[in-house]
């Protein structure tokens, strides 16, 4: 090895970083044995600031720009080294660079749901997630509290206990807001931002700045989102208890008519097909009685209603023709005539 590489070896002119996009966040510049030359650049650039520590003490801090390294420029370091004002000679201390670039689109959410207290269903378990946006901006604080003398610390060795942040206060943030849950999917701006104001001073206490929080969703667990959904419906009813009944059974209808109908013999195509009859009739009147006109002169009296049969009357009768069509003393058309006769007095 020649002189002028031993020379170069050890005395350092030029210290910068030049980011590889491995989500960095502080890096040791690498020394060795080398010491830095009095008046040696330092090159920071935009979205970096890099630190000088002697013997485990943060001394000064540089902004993005060009730096000649002088006693001048390194007040904290020459007073830490009892330096003269015009030192000439090399110099050893930890240089530390640290990338203070948006870490955007981090993604939170709650992996169980978290129970909070809503002002219209009391307490109730919801689940939310969206993202966020962090950097940077105290490497003081952030070397002192989280990275240390390491060589190297990247994002996302902090990204879980970031992420609890936001989780550990999503009560909070719902319960500050005001907004009930009903609410919250219409208002998910203003959340966000309860909910960035609440979890900003964690943020801080690491040397860190939350810059932008997201909410991209907020939903109740399955059995509770059935409940939720009767309760939306009977407020849609609001106090006409009568329509919700109608409506339920004209749902009904179809279904219990076919399950009826799917009984032995004649007894159960009786038996559907007289239920739907008197359910449609039921209906019927129900609608009638609704669209006529509240102020539209009363009505003539109607005309005594039909009393119907029993259905147990009906089906006994229709299995008693049904064995005298099968004892050839009724013919098919006796038989279906007679049929008809009685599904009418059903209704």
């Amino acid at each position: 090895m020649s002189l002028f590489d031993f020379i170069r070896k050890q005395f350092i002119d030029v210290l910068e970083w030049t980011e590889t996009g491995d989500g960095t966040l502080a890096w040791r510049f690498p020394m060795a044995d080398n010491e830095i030359q009095n008046g040696a650049s330092l090159t920071v650039r935009e979205s970096q600031m890099a630190v000088f520590v002697n013997e485990g003490q943060v001394a000064d801090v540089f902004g993005p720009g060009l730096h000649r390294l002088t006693t001048q420029t390194l007040p904290l370091l020459t007073n830490l080294k009892h330096w003269d004002k015009l030192f000439a000679s090399p110099f050893k201390s930890d240089l530390y660079f640290f990338s203070t670039r948006q870490q955007v689109d981090q993604r939170w959410g709650t992996q169980q749901p978290v129970t909070i207290r809503d002002r219209d269903f009391g307490a109730v378990r919801l689940r939310a997630f969206g993202n966020f946006a962090w950097r940077l901006v105290d490497p003081r604080a952030f070397m002192k509290e989280v990275s240390g003398t390491r060589e190297r610390y990247t994002a996302a060795e902090i990204d879980g206990q970031l992420r609890g942040f936001l989780l550990q206060h999503l009560s909070d943030a719902v319960a500050q807001s005001g907004i009930p849950f009903l609410d919250l999917a219409a208002n998910q701006v203003e959340f966000a931002a309860r909910l960035k104001e609440v979890t900003a001073p964690e943020f801080a206490r690491l040397g860190l700045s939350l810059e932008t929080v997201t909410l991209q969703n907020i939903s109740l667990p399955e059995e509770l989102q059935k409940i939720l959904d009767q309760k939306i419906g009977m407020g849609m009813i609001g106090q006409n208890m009568g329509q919700f009944m109608q409506y339920q059974a004209a749902q009904a209808l179809p279904k219990f008519a076919e399950n009826a109908g799917q009984g032995s013999g004649i007894a159960g195509d009786a038996m559907g097909l007289g239920a739907g009859m008197a359910l449609g009739h039921t209906m019927a009147q129900a609608m009638q009685q609704g669209l006529q006109p509240a102020a539209a002169a009363p009505l003539a009296p109607a005309a005594a209603p039909v009393v119907a049969l029993q259905p147990d009357e009906i089906m006994a009768t229709l299995e008693k023709l049904a064995d005298l069509k099968a004892k050839g003393i009724l013919t098919d058309e006796e038989f279906t005539a007679k049929k008809t006769e009685l599904l009418k007095k059903l209704v």
